[in-house]
């Protein structure tokens, strides 16, 4: 197995020409991933975090560190964000962005290059679709036992700005 892993590490940096990006391999004995750069020289050992969710790490990548949770990385492994958790995975690009939150579990959005597009402020949030979003500062999250949804008698709408919409 570990003959296999160094052959698909070769043949997928023979794809990557460009030195700009990382591409995620994984041990196929014990699942854990990491980075390497198209020389295939180890940037990110495998097994540093959790789970390394990003295929290929450019500006940022999202992944699962030990007691922070999933959270968005830069190139030098700095924490930008923690990334909101939707179906037991990082959050789903819609229209461009995915939730993330802050410490203070107020949740925003990122956009595809990883930087902060909406600064976290809402309490409950949901994905964009067109061109809005519904958001919350005052929602409460109902659970039966296996599922979950919020609820607020004060949703409104936000654009891709973060401004206030109908």
């Amino acid at each position: 197995m570990k003959k296999a892993l160094v052959i698909l590490t070769i043949l997928i940096s023979a794809c990557n020409t460009n030195n700009d990006y990382l591409l995620r391999v994984e041990d196929t004995l014990t699942g854990k991933s990491g980075y390497i750069n198209n020389k295939s020289d180890t940037i990110i050992p495998i097994g540093k975090y959790i789970y390394c969710f990003t295929d290929t790490f450019k500006n940022y990548a999202i992944v699962a560190k030990t007691n922070i949770g999933t959270v968005g990385i830069d190139r030098e492994e700095k924490v930008l964000y923690k990334v909101f958790i939707f179906d037991n995975g990082p959050d789903y690009f819609s229209e461009g962005y995915f939730r993330i939150k802050n410490d203070k579990n107020k949740i925003g959005y990122a956009d595809t290059t990883g930087k902060i597009a909406i600064v976290p402020q809402f309490a409950c949030a949901f994905p964009f679709k067109a061109g809005k979003a519904k958001v919350s500062n005052d929602c409460s999250t109902v659970s039966d036992g296996e599922h979950s949804s919020w609820t607020s008698n004060a949703w409104f709408y936000i654009d891709k700005r973060g401004k206030r919409v109908k």
